[in-house]
């Protein structure tokens, strides 16, 4: 967690895909975007087998790492201003990264900061996790479940009991939707850049 590699964010298998991927995709999912280098990379790769064609699939930029989220407003500005743009919170290694405690508050920076530039977010990383793989989900995913409503798309796993998890989880986000107009969030001043300083 407390180590920057410096690793390109593309592989030489992903440049290999990218290959089909440019012509075939709408969208592209980016894992481990940490700044602006690793967006002008994608698009250098996309430009090069697309040319100058006007349409270019949309990137949804995976936030995974503090260095992530201490870049996003320049990622979002930079990223938004060339094509579509959607950001996944990837809970499952930001947890890892920035510590457990803090993921609550740093999904909550990011999903401000999504909302304020008009940029969609993908709640993710086992979200009703019990209930698509057991069929029966605890309280936790369920409150879970609830909160994840400010963001634009919920993404579940795989699992034997996924149709069930989809019909409640669309129950629960229509009863929460109904709900958002009587109580909204008190917003405080982001300090996602200064996320080990307090």
């Amino acid at each position: 967690p407390d180590t920057r590699l410096r690793l390109s964010s593309l592989t030489d298998k992903d440049r290999k895909d990218l290959d089909f991927v440019a012509t075939h995709a709408d969208m592209i999912g980016y894992s481990f975007v940490q700044e602006i280098a690793d967006i002008v990379l994608l698009q250098q790769e996309l430009k090069t087998r697309l040319g100058d064609r006007a349409f270019l699939p949309a990137i949804v930029a995976k936030i995974e790492t503090p260095e992530a989220i201490r870049n996003l407003p320049e990622l979002i500005i930079y990223a938004a201003g060339k094509q579509p743009l959607g950001v996944m919170i990837a809970r499952g290694d930001l947890a890892v990264e920035i510590g457990y405690q803090r993921l609550a508050e740093m999904q909550e920076e990011i999903l401000w900061l999504c909302e304020a530039a008009h940029v969609p977010v993908i709640w993710a990383t086992q979200v009703l996790e019990n209930l698509v793989k057991k069929g029966i989900p605890s309280r936790s995913e369920m409150t879970d479940a609830a909160m994840s409503e400010r963001a634009e798309c919920v993404m579940l796993n795989k699992g034997e009991y996924l149709a069930e998890a989809v019909t409640i989880l669309d129950d629960v986000l229509t009863r929460m939707q109904e709900k958002k107009k009587k109580k909204t969030p008190q917003l405080r001043a982001l300090n996602s850049w200064n996320l080990f300083e307090s």
